[in-house]
């Protein structure tokens, strides 16, 4: 498997480990009755909880575009060093985005953001090269 196929896979990794951070710290604040029922009446995660829940939501929206970007480039043979680059800039930004929210760090987060944005960039850029 390629870099780029390598970092994709350890980017499911990654939201698999997010999603059971931000699974039990929610569980901690809501409880287990909320949790195990039909949760008719949606609780509004504060905190710890509520920056590791919306951290991994934020994931969800961009890794969906990561995955597609990755498996285009291997479909239309533009794989190379760029899009290997680029895919270790968005998983490693991915990385430090999680502690960077968790913290609470104004600013921090949204750089971080932003960096994991470039490597999709570098990616797409490929696409069309």
């Amino acid at each position: 498997m390629t870099v780029d196929l390598w970092t994709a896979a350890a980017a499911v990794v990654l939201a698999l480990v997010q999603l059971g951070l931000a699974s039990g710290f929610a569980k901690r604040v809501t409880g287990r009755a909320w949790s195990v029922g039909p949760r008719d009446h949606p609780i509004e995660l504060t905190g710890l909880a509520g920056r590791l829940d919306r951290a991994f939501r934020n994931l969800m929206e961009t890794f969906p575009l990561f995955v597609a970007l990755v498996v285009i480039a291997h479909v239309a043979g533009k794989a190379n060093v760029w899009t290997a680059v680029g895919a270790q800039v968005y998983f490693w930004s991915r990385v430090l985005y999680v502690p960077a929210y968790a913290s609470g760090v104004p600013r921090l987060r949204t750089a971080i953001w932003q960096i994991g944005m470039i490597g999709l960039v570098v990616i797409m850029v490929q696409l069309f090269r």
